[in-house]
């Protein structure tokens, strides 16, 4: 079995977003959670709760979000 992208799920306090899934993705979803149970031998309760761990896992994936991040947080020249 392949090594999947998203590893074990850390329990964060949340903070609650409401958004619609087109059902195809709510399927792979539901998928992706079975998938992920079996291969970390926990039980995912609720698929929901891996979008933002994929999220996150997609944003820190991104160089050039990541680039630009950073360059955000550089200070300008002549400040402070």
């Amino acid at each position: 079995m392949p090594k999947l992208k998203l590893g074990a799920i850390e329990d964060d306090k949340p903070i609650k977003i409401t958004h619609e899934l087109p059902a195809s993705v709510h399927r792979d979803l539901v998928a992706y959670a079975e998938i992920l149970a079996q291969e970390t031998a926990q039980p995912i309760g609720d698929p929901a709760k891996l979008i933002a761990p994929m999220l996150a896992r997609f944003m820190a994936a991104d160089r050039s979000f990541r680039k630009a991040r950073h360059a955000r947080q550089r200070p300008l020249k002549g400040d402070g």
